[in-house]
């Protein structure tokens, strides 16, 4: 399995679009060093495509486009505090997409957004994947605290792009809303059982999370609260 040069140009239009969509500076990482001719082949596309077509548009954000080691840029993504579009090479990609959202929360907390190169067709998902553990249990008729705040700001990454492209304010307005939520109420102290084992250590009571149709409701209750 490898890219040819129009895939890697496709993927390059598209880490572009997505920085400036964001108006974040955009990072290639590859081990050029090593893979000379192959990851060469990314150093050199995605420069020529900034160049011809994207570098006048970052400039007039004050965002930048550079290429950078995967070491190198591993380190900086540990120490950093993000504000950055990071374009990997799929397997980097896989695996530190799941090192960053573990490492700075959860799984739960991460979104997955796919831009294509045309800058209009987006697909948005959780990327925790289907949670097959809890829906067992759910099957069992056993009590289980999901994390749903991934598939919620699925959603809305979905319908934040459908409000952009349709000039829809108001749909803007309740995308903002409900993500801004989610966020309030784990900051008051709602959440369910994996973010609660981050604030209390790995033996946590009852007493302190939210079972998954508990933070679901609380959710609900606060976006009321916003809307009215």
């Amino acid at each position: 399995m490898y890219n040819v040069d129009e895939s890697i140009r496709a993927f390059a239009e598209s880490s572009m679009a997505m920085a400036l969509a964001k108006k974040w500076p955009l990072y290639l990482s590859t081990k050029n060093t090593i893979l000379k001719k192959y990851d060469g082949r990314f150093k050199d596309i995605f420069q020529e495509v900034y160049e011809a077509n994207w570098k006048q548009k970052f400039e007039e954000h004050s965002i930048w486009y550079e290429h950078r080691l995967i070491d190198d840029m591993v380190a900086y993504a540990v120490k950093s505090e993000g504000g950055y579009v990071w374009a990997c090479k799929n397997y980097d990609g896989d695996v530190q997409s799941d090192l960053l959202a573990q490492g700075f929360g959860s799984l739960g907390l991460m979104t997955s957004v796919l831009l294509s190169s045309d800058g209009k067709t987006l697909e948005s998902e959780a990327a925790h994947g289907t949670v097959t553990r809890h829906f067992r249990l759910h099957q069992k008729g056993q009590e289980t605290s999901t994390n749903s705040i991934a598939s919620i700001f699925a959603w809305t990454r979905g319908l934040e792009h459908r409000a952009k492209l349709d000039k829809n304010e108001k749909l803007m307005d309740f995308v903002k809303k409900l993500e801004s939520s989610c966020v309030n109420t784990v900051e008051t102290g709602k959440m369910t059982k994996d973010l609660a084992l981050l604030v209390h250590g790995p033996k946590v009571s009852r007493d302190v999370y939210l079972n998954t149709e508990e933070f679901i409701d609380a959710v609900a209750s606060n976006l009321q609260s916003q809307l009215n």
